[in-house]
This record gives C-alpha cells, sequence and structure tokens, in this order.
C-alpha cells in the first residue's frame, strides 16, 4: 500500500427521498447493522489515518447512531447544510485531510464493497492520481457512464441526466467509489461547477478535469458486480439484504459450519459459529452472539446476543435472547430463555418452558410447562411440569433459591421470595409460601373430599 496516510470520505448527507421514510438512508439495515456501519467497518480494515463522514439530512440521529465508535476514535462528522453535490461535499471534508495524503471516497449507500477491492484501489495509487472504480452491468439505466477517448483512456464519467443517446448505450458504470491525491484533488474540484441538469457540483466531473490536465487515470472493478450495488428504495435493500446473507453462509460453510439450506438463514450482527455446528432451516442469529463447536440449532430457532457453548442441542422453534447455555445442555422445543438465563453445563430445558433472570445449575432439568423466573437453582434438581416460580407481586420482583438434588413435583407454585433447601421434595400440586427445609418432604394441598350425589349442572335450554 502506498506510503501517502489514507483518508476515507464516506458521503452520508442525502435524504434518500425514495425510502420514503422519517430514517436517513443511511440509518436503514441491511443484516441488522446500518448502511454506514457496514462502509464505516470496511474502511477501519484499511486502517485508515482519519474517516471522515459527510452528514447533513437528519444528522443528529447519524451522529448519535455512532457517539461510541467516534469517540476518541478516527471517526470524525463533517456537515454538509445545503446538498449541492457530492463534490461539495467532498469539498467540506477537504480542509480537515493533509496535502500528501490519499484520499478514498466512498458512498454510505454502498453497503456490500469488500476489503479486498478498496485496498486494490488505494494500492493503484502508487501510480496514478486518480483511479475510479467501475463495473460492467446488462442494464446501466440510472447511472454515471464511464467515457474513453480513441485509445480508450478513461476520458470522464457523463451522469444518466445529461448523457446523450450515444452515452447512455454505455454498458461501463461508476460505482460512486473515486481514489484520489489529495495534492490534485483539491485543484480539480476548485474546477467543477454546476452547469448540468441538476444543478449540483458532482464528484464525477474531476475525471475528465484530470483527463484534460493529463493526470493519470486508471479504473478498477470489482471482483464481484454486487459490491457496487447501490441501494434507493427498499427494494433494493431488500436484494442486498439476500446478497449478503448468502455471503456469510458461504462463509460459514467454508469454516465448518454446516447450513442445512443457506437461502433459508438470517445472520444479523457480529456473530461467531464453530466447526461441525448444524443449523437448520429458517433461523434468525442476531446481535453479539457466539456459538460453539458440535451445536445442533433445530428449525425455526432465534438467538439474540447469547453464548452458546460446545456440544449444545436446541430443539425446533426455540428463542435465546441475552442468555449463556453451558456444554450439552438441551433446551426445546418451544423453549424460551429470556435476558438474564444463564445455564451450566448439561442442563435440560424442555418444551415450553420459560426462564428468566435465572442461574440454572449443572445437571438441572426443567422439562416442561414451567416458568422459572428470579431464581437460582441448585445442581441435579428436577422442575416438574407446570411448575411456576412466582416472581411478582404486582409491584416487586422478588428471588427464588432452590437447592440441589431437590424435587419440585408438578403444577407446584413456590411464591417468592421463597427458599428450598438442599435435598428437599416438595409435592405435586403445593403451593409452598415459607421456606423448606433441607431433606425434608413440604406438602400444601387441600384436603381431598367426595360429595356423594352430587349432580352436574344441565344446560339450560334458551
Amino acid at each position: 500500500m502506498s506510503n501517502n496516510p489514507l483518508h476515507v470520505v464516506i458521503l452520508a448527507a442525502g435524504k434518500g427521498s425514495r425510502m420514503h421514510s422519517n430514517t436517513p438512508k443511511v440509518l436503514h439495515k441491511v443484516a441488522g447493522r446500518t448502511l454506514l456501519d457496514h462502509v464505516i467497518t470496511t474502511s477501519l480494515e484499511l486502517e485508515p489515518a482519519q474517516i471522515h463522514v459527510v452528514v447533513g439530512h437528519g444528522k443528529e440521529l447519524v451522529i448519535d447512531e455512532f457517539a461510541d465508535i467516534a469517540n476518541g476514535s478516527s471517526l470524525t462528522f463533517v456537515t454538509q447544510k445545503e446538498q449541492l453535490g457530492t463534490g461539495d461535499a467532498v469539498n467540506h471534508a477537504l480542509p480537515n485531510i493533509p496535502a500528501n495524503a490519499n484520499v478514498l471516497m466512498l458512498t454510505a449507500d454502498v453497503p456490500l464493497i469488500q476489503t479486498n477491492t478498496l485496498r486494490q484501489l488505494v494500492e493503484s495509487m502508487q501510480s496514478h492520481t486518480l483511479t475510479v472504480l467501475t463495473a460492467i452491468v446488462e442494464n446501466p439505466f440510472g447511472l454515471g457512464r464511464i467515457t474513453r477517448d480513441e485509445s480508450q483512456a478513461v476520458s470522464g464519467i457523463v451522469e444518466e441526466k445529461d448523457a446523450s443517446a450515444e452515452q447512455k448505450r454505455i454498458t461501463e458504470i461508476n460505482s460512486g467509489i473515486i481514489c484520489a491525491r489529495k495534492s490534485r484533488l483539491s485543484d480539480w474540484l476548485s474546477q467543477v461547477g454546476n452547469n448540468n441538469n441538476q444543478q449540483e457540483y458532482y464528484l464525477t466531473d474531476v475525471v475528465e478535469i484530470a483527463y484534460k490536465a493529463g493526470d493519470p487515470i486508471t479504473t478498477l472493478q470489482p471482483h464481484e458486480n454486487d459490491e457496487v450495488n447501490g441501494i434507493n428504495d427498499r427494494v433494493q435493500l431488500a436484494a442486498a439484504e439476500r446478497i449478503y446473507q448468502q455471503r456469510l453462509a458461504a462463509q460459514l460453510m467454508r469454516d465448518g459450519v454446516t447450513i442445512i439450506d443457506p437461502s433459508r438463514i438470517d445472520i444479523r450482527g457480529l456473530v461467531s459459529i464453530g466447526a461441525d455446528t448444524i443449523v437448520d432451516v429458517n433461523c434468525v442469529i442476531e446481535g453479539k452472539t457466539q456459538i460453539g463447536n458440535n451445536v445442533q440449532i433445530g428449525p425455526n430457532c432465534h438467538i439474540i446476543n447469547s453464548e452458546i457453548a460446545d456440544g449444545v442441542q436446541i430443539y425446533a422453534n426455540t428463542v435465546i435472547e441475552n442468555a449463556v447455555v453451558g456444554a450439552r445442555s438441551q433446551v426445546g422445543p418451544f423453549a424460551r430463555l429470556r435476558p438474564g438465563s444463564k445455564l451450566a453445563d448439561g442442563v435440560k430445558i424442555g418444551n415450553f418452558v420459560e426462564t428468566k433472570n435465572a442461574q440454572l445449575s449443572f445437571g438441572t432439568k426443567v422439562n416442561h410447562l414451567s416458568y422459572v423466573g428470579d431464581a437460582k437453582v441448585g445442581e441435579n434438581t428436577n422442575i416438574g411440569a407446570g411448575v411456576i416460580t412466582c416472581n411478582y407481586d404486582g409491584a416487586n420482583k422478588h428471588k427464588t433459591e432452590i437447592g440441589k438434588d431437590v424435587f419440585v413435583g408438578s403444577d407446584c407454585q413456590l411464591i417468592a421470595p421463597v427458599k428450598i433447601e438442599d435435598g428437599a421434595t416438595v409435592a405435586a400440586g403445593s403451593t409452598i409460601t415459607s421456606n423448606v427445609a433441607e431433606g425434608v418432604l413440604a406438602i400444601s394441598r387441600g384436603k381431598q373430599r367426595e360429595i356423594k350425589g352430587w349432580q352436574r349442572p344441565v344446560k339450560k335450554n334458551k
């Protein structure tokens, strides 16, 4: 890569009117991350000296979205008060860029661009003053065309609205991604006018100006044309989502993950999945999620911001959110682990079980139809069907503590705050309102009665 410092300028000031949204276009999402986040993340992999994001429409929302990243980092924001075109936007960033820098100009609505493509673009600055990323497409409608002279040297870029009929037949298009030397870029931009149908200052005009000045210009093309797909409406947003998901699925499979149907998985966030893990169809995995090796995930599961250790089995239709699942545990089907659930190794959570803010120790079983919330459960405890930890009194939450080797029979209510000591047994159908001592049987039932001659109610005729 060139010895000159690299500065990245990301154009993110546009409104995106075709999105028909109150949300700035650059904050719409692909794979759970904003379009601008994708471009910033890719830019950071180039290790630039500075990233300058030019904002305008909805700038407060955009800046707030990236406040945590920008604080103390190489990311800064530049305001373009009036949207007078891409050339004007870059001009706003130039005063903060040293004269010896290479300037990589990106657009925030092209989120699929890949690092290797941009790295090649920057490396071309060793022998050129200007490099344009182009692509050959079947349908160039609406895109800027690359013009060339008789020797096939790049002579300019003409926008669709300004192109002649002959120029509209050109299939080599401008991606909107350009790299240039700052020392020459400033001079070119000073010559850009707004004598066009949009009455805007086009960044693309610098290509013709550089050509006429005799500056060396080259073009590069991406490995895949999908990389330069721009997003202007929600149809294109959805198309980008599918492309990105296919990329993620392909990489996971190359890394040793079995994905039953790559077209039916969605990864949204910073997700890692270990080798020999199997993911069935229609699974959505979001946020900062780590999934270990040899995990089996059944169909229709939703995992969010969670840690799943090695050898876990997650059965169909299970939801896991902000939870930790220990090695060789089993969860589901139709289970829900809510935030704060922490399962140690070898825990079994069965069908229609819900946990919340609960710590379950090694070997504990909650097999079916139970709710365990605001609770701490010891090792090798069995919680039967239909058990409820009654943790909420209508105003405050209270904790249930259950020791190790406890057996809680079916259809019990444990009224928190309450503590059940090690080795205790709670008989089925009990409502426990007081602490249960170690090793005892606790039983709390109404006395069974039989009423002879009982007549069932008879439905009355209307």
